[in-house]
Parts: C-alpha cells; structure tokens; sequence
C-alpha cells in the first residue's frame, strides 16, 4: 500500500516485537484524511502539525490493522468471505484481535475501525484529560468547579477543539474505556461524557534487593557525588557541614501550578525560616528538576566544578606521595607535622588552586542560562521568597532546568543514580491523575511527598493505610487552600529531615515495601481485566447487530 514500516524487537525487558510506521513518508495523503475525519467523524481539523501528524498515524494504523486481518485470513487464520473489499466486510477470525490505544494522540483510530466494520476489539487509556490538564493550569478551584464546566464551550475557548474531539470519539467509540486513577474517572465522567470501565494504575518494574545493606550501600555512594557537587557549586563562597546536610529534590514536566512547583517553593521559604527558629544545624540543598527553555552551563557552575577537579586531582595526587613518608614515620613511632610529609611545593601547589577556587558573592541558584530569565515562574518566585543561597540561609536551591545525565558536567548522574543519593523527594501536585515520580522514588528506596489531588497520593490513602509510617507520606491539598497546604507540606518536611541517621536509614528499609504493590506483577490483572471486556462487549454488539 506504498506505506513505509518497520519490524523488530524493542531493547527493553521483555524484548516485545514492534511495528514502527513511518508516518510522515505518507504525507501526501492528509487531506484526504482530514476530508474522512471531517465527512464520516464530524470533527474538523485545522491545519496543525500536530493535529496533521496525529490524523496522519491514526489513519495508517487502520491501514495496518486491515492488512493484519487480511495476512490472518489469507494464512486460514480467519474465515472466508465472499468479497475481497475488506473495508466492507467483516471477517471472522479465530483468536481475538485486541487493540489498545494510549492518550488522544493514538485516538483517531478507534472510531474509524468501528466505521469500517473490522474485528478488532478497542481499548482506550487516557492518562490525563487534555481539557483537564488546561483548566487546572488556569484554575486554582479546579476540583470543585470542573463538574459544572460546559467542555465543549471550554475546549473551544482554549482552541484545543479538534483534539478535545478527538478524545471524546476515542472515548465513545472504544469497547473498553479506562483511566489510571479514581480522581481522573471523575474528571473523564464531567469532561469526555463516559465513565472507565475499568481502572489502570500504572506499574513499575521492580529492581528488590535482597540484602538491605545493597541499598544502603548504593544511597552511599550517590550521596558522595552530589555532595561533590554541592562542594563544588557553594564552598568556594562559604562551608557548611556536609554531615548535617539534606538533600531534598522535585521532578517533572515543567507545569509550574499543576507540578506543585509554586507548593513545594513556598514550602522551602518556610522550612527555611522554621530552622532559622529553630537555630537547626542542619543544612538542606533542594534540587527542582525540570526541562525549561536555557541558552546553556551558567560559565561560573562550569568554572567552580572545574576548579574543584582540579583541586581533587592535586589531592590525589599529594596524597600518593605522602604515603611513605607517612608509613616510615609510623613505624618509627613518630607522629609527623605537615612540613615533614607535605614538601613547600605541594603546599603552594594547594594554596594557589585555592585561593583561584573561592569567590567572592553567593552561588548562583540556576546551573544554566536561562532564556527568559525575567519571566520564569520558577526564579521569580525564588526571589519573591528571599531563597537567595546566602550563607545564614539553612535551606539552599539548586535550580537545573534540564533532565539529568550522567554525561553532564555538572551533576553527572543519571536521574535513578540522583534519587538514590537524596533523603527525599517532594511532589505536590495539583493535578496529577497518576504520578511516576513519588513511586519511583519509593522504588527506589527513598521516601516521597506526593499529594492527594495526584491518583497515587488518592490510591495510598484508600489501600496503604500504614503508608506514612513506610515513608509514604501525603500531603492534603483536596480540603485545604494553598496557604494551609503550604504549611502541612513544610511540616511533614521538617518531620524526614529532623530524623537522625538510624532514623532515615529504618525509614528507606520500610520504605522500598511499599513499591511492591505497584509492580506490574501485581497490577498486570487489570490489563486483562480490560482486555477481556473489550473482546467480550465488541462480540455483544456483534451478535446485537446480526
């Protein structure tokens, strides 16, 4: 059919075979799809990139399900049928044929299967509402307002129409509809007109380690490099004691309100002033991770990390040498001063890379340049709240607004490796209809924050009833306005970072438990649960339509 593809086996666990369509090969014929759309689905189309390449893949996956029926009924897979015309017939296989489609951006083929009549069984996921996700980006009162919202009037209004469209179809015209969450089934109720059949939470594949020392051991060793790092980026402006510091972090798309990105802020300024009260000893560095629009490496963090190599090296290498001076002093009973077993040299090789080390003002909050430094949401709210990495301020921010990678010469660990290192990850969320970030975490050994607007915040506190004490812990933003939020989430802070040593490492054993029930080991039985009522509801209508 002049459609390019191509077959092989995806390089993850499992090594599940794939068909990749290269849809953009195909481009001449989106017109004439928009046309079909428009003629057979009443849903117009603008011309948008997007919404092109969206209408373009869906109509070449319909192309591809007819040439797997027609492959299935040429190889006796299927019955036989008078007519050739598979767009006019249904052929009757032996085995189902089950499909399932994530997100609108995968929904245009659901409605035009079921107009062509194939055998295929539909299921349709939606992680998040599109229309939901806006609203809630614009309304600080989503939750209570949204039952009342008229979607097709709000959907225009955002000129979001044609994708709002396509969601509502895939929804209607799916045998299966399903959701992740009980907090986005209320939402897909009021905004796409259907109620899921079935709930998906979202799995993980679960990493368990049989001896607990592993992740101590493990949380150890990426400690070190952050603190490596944090040496690097505020010792050359002042010290601080790297054992009585914390390092907290948060993680995400950048979608300032939905995120909790303005919560967690808020949260630190007043962590900050509460250990200030407290004349606290302990120091804590929070890292907010996002992907934002940056011109690069802020020159001055590439600067302090290079000097701090350097210094590394020299030690090294001063330490190597030092070595038999030392050991003949030991043997001799004696105990060395500096000038026995550090030669003028090597003191003035230190005292140079020093003094080229330290600088004068306070460390940059940002690792990068940014391209709208002014407008950032993030720094103008760092600002607003006096979180200026000043050398009497307990709470330090760290601001880098790419996702990690081992490869940068900044941080240099991937962003598993990162997480192991922290003591806790903080994730607020206003609208989260599931939320990756907190349960990897947890996977990962580390406690979280999440919040009960987030659908695995709502799911912890239907199912995990101990959840906090496994370090699990959720902030209540649903019955509480931001300010009392705020204050929750700055105490429940307080609470991990209070704890001592013995304290944390116990937490991080109990907490890596919790995890265990978000295995897909665990939740796999819902995709079947689904599947099964796609298959059996399409053969319902079937029989119904005979």
């Amino acid at each position: 059919r002049g459609i390019v593809a191509h077959f092989g086996r995806w390089l993850i666990t499992g090594r599940p075979q794939v068909v990749l369509i290269d849809f953009l090969t195909s481009f001449n014929r989106i017109a004439d799809y928009k046309y079909f759309l428009w003629k057979d689905h009443q849903i117009e189309s603008p011309d948008d990139k997007e919404v092109n390449d969206v209408i373009l893949f869906g109509y070449l996956v319909v192309e591809f399900f007819e040439c797997f029926i027609e492959a299935l009924h040429e190889s006796g897979l299927a019955g036989t049928s008078e007519s050739k015309a598979l767009e006019h017939v249904e052929k009757q296989v032996k085995f189902p044929v089950i499909a399932h489609f994530h997100e609108w951006m995968a929904g245009v083929p659901i409605p035009v299967l079921k107009r062509r009549n194939l055998p295929v069984a539909t299921v349709f996921t939606t992680h998040a509402t599109l229309l939901g996700r806006y609203l809630a980006a614009e309304d600080s009162n989503f939750y209570n307002n949204f039952p009342f919202v008229n979607p097709h009037a709000a959907a225009s209004g955002m000129n979001i129409y044609c994708r709002f469209s396509i969601e509502r179809a895939a929804t209607h015209g799916a045998d299966c509809f399903t959701t992740i969450s009980e907090i986005t089934a209320h939402e897909t109720e009021h905004l796409l007109g259907r109620k899921p059949d079935v709930l998906l939470p979202n799995g993980l594949n679960l990493q368990r380690f049989t001896a607990l020392h592993e992740l101590q051991n493990l949380h150890g060793r990426y400690k070190e490099q952050i603190h490596e790092f944090v040496t690097a980026h505020f010792f050359p402006s002042y010290t601080f004691d790297l054992d009585k510091t914390l390092y907290l972090f948060t993680a995400g798309r950048y979608e300032y309100r939905n995120k909790g990105l303005d919560l967690f802020i808020e949260g630190l300024a007043r962590l900050n002033w509460k250990l200030k009260q407290e004349k606290s000893q302990i120091t804590v560095v929070a890292f907010i991770i996002t992907k934002a629009a940056v011109k690069g490496y802020n020159v001055e963090v590439l600067k302090s990390q290079r000097m701090f190599d350097d210094l590394k090296r020299a030690c090294t290498n001063i330490s190597e040498s030092i070595q038999p001076k030392l050991l003949q002093s030991a043997v001799k009973g004696e105990v060395p001063s500096i000038d026995d077993i550090l030669d003028e040299t090597s003191q003035v090789r230190l005292k140079r890379l020093h003094h080229a080390w330290k600088r004068g003002g306070w460390p940059s909050i940002c690792t990068h340049d940014m391209t709208f430094d002014a407008s950032d949401p993030i720094l103008e709210q760092l600002r607003i709240s006096q979180l200026h990495n000043g050398p009497h301020d307990p709470v330090k921010v760290i601001y880098h607004p790419e996702f990690l990678s081992a490869t940068s010469p900044v941080i240099g660990l991937d962003y598993d490796q990162f997480v192991r290192g922290t003591h806790l990850g903080v994730f607020p969320s206003y609208y989260e209809p599931w939320g990756y970030t907190p349960l990897e975490c947890m996977a990962l050994g580390i406690p979280s924050i999440t919040s009960d607007l987030s659908g695995f915040g709502s799911y912890l506190k239907r199912n995990v009833p101990d959840h906090s004490e496994k370090g699990a812990y959720v902030s209540e933003r649903f019955s509480k306005n931001f300010w009392e939020a705020a204050e929750q989430l700055t105490n429940l802070m307080f609470k991990v970072i209070s704890m001592n040593r013995r304290e944390r490492i116990e937490l991080r054993n109990r907490v890596e438990s919790v995890s265990e029930n978000f295995g897909w080991n665990v939740l796999e039985p819902n995709y079947y649960k689904a599947e099964y009522f796609a298959w059996k509801k399409f053969t319902e209508n079937k029989a119904h339509n005979c």
